[in-house]
């Protein structure tokens, strides 16, 4: 059987899936890129390679997509790689074909997409600021010595959310921490974070934007409930979600690689090698470019950042 993988790899987490012909995910992993986008994608193949019995399938198309795509698109061999809005759209469509908006929420950005008749038509992105991201509340859950998981069923219980100003990350845990010294509860701080949040988003990355029904929440924070219900009560209308709303730029991605004429030679051996990533300045221009070489078994196979031809890597 024929199936195809696809990567959404982060700042914050890395993303797997392994989709069959009519786009069922027949295998996925979730894990923390902790800073090292190549022993994360290593350790998700990995994952993916021991839930499933590799002998009876062939991965025929790989896609990769998120902030580190290029340097994973080099090193599986992706015969796709696209940036997280066309994943993310694409992903979304493959299950709800009459959705309008994606609310995304990530670990370190947010984004915002319209879709008409099927179309990405605007988007905006947050990567400027971490409030009103996963890792902010995760830090604020740190905080308050609560389980990030169980935020969103203690938000629920609050009847008062704590008004907290959640527009800069500094200001955020300052207001949190008077708002602790007065008396809140931490069921109503804790609602009036994934309240904060919701503003956040609506006021800076949704600024301007025209939200439409249906509309789907999706990305890391879509788990968290309170967070969802923030969403509803101040947009005044019933929020999709989906059970893998983190996976869904994996799961654009590769349904892309399947619609590539393109196939790749993609092997779970793969991971038996040895990667490394440098980076060496160009001086035969004013440009000095800074070029990424990306190396397997110390044979360089791929390179990025030059400007012009003076800067270009001779791959053997």
């Amino acid at each position: 059987m024929n199936l195809y993988l696809g990567v959404d790899i982060g700042s914050i987490s890395t993303k797997g899936v392994i989709i069959d012909e009519d786009n069922n995910i027949i295998a996925s992993s979730y894990i923390w890129t902790l800073g090292n986008p190549i022993k994360a994608v290593t350790t998700l193949i990995s994952n993916l390679k021991n839930s499933i019995n590799i002998t009876n399938y062939k991965i025929i198309g790989v896609g990769t997509t998120g902030s580190a795509r290029k340097l994973i698109g080099s090193m599986l061999g992706a015969n796709v790689i696209k940036n997280e809005i066309t994943a993310h759209a694409v992903g979304t469509l493959s299950r709800y074909p009459n959705v309008k908006t994606i609310l995304e929420i990530g670990g370190q950005d947010s984004k915002i997409i319209l879709i008409e008749n099927g179309i990405v038509y605007d988007y905006n992105m947050n990567t400027l600021c971490a409030a009103g991201t996963g890792a902010f509340l995760s830090s604020q859950a740190n905080r308050l010595g609560i389980d990030v998981e169980e935020f969103g069923n203690i938000a629920l219980t609050s009847k008062n959310p704590a008004k907290i100003a959640a527009r800069c990350t500094v200001f955020a845990e300052s207001d949190l921490v008077h708002k602790l010294q007065m008396g809140y509860s931490k069921n109503d701080i804790v609602a009036g974070l994934c309240k904060s949040v919701v503003l956040n988003y609506l006021n800076n990355v949704a600024k301007g934007k025209k939200i439409k029904i249906p509309i789907i929440f999706q990305g890391g924070v879509s788990k968290n409930i309170g967070v969802k219900k923030a969403f509803q009560d101040e947009l005044k209308c019933d929020i999709l979600t989906d059970p893998d709303g983190h996976l869904m730029g994996a799961l654009g991605i590769a349904i892309l690689s399947k619609k590539e004429p393109i196939k790749t030679n993609f092997s779970f051996e793969i991971i038996d090698n040895n990667f490394e990533t440098r980076e060496i300045t160009c001086n035969k221009c004013p440009n000095h470019c800074e070029i990424i070489c990306v190396s397997k078994n110390k044979n360089i196979i791929d390179s990025w950042g030059n400007r012009c031809d003076n800067g270009k890597i001779i791959i053997k």
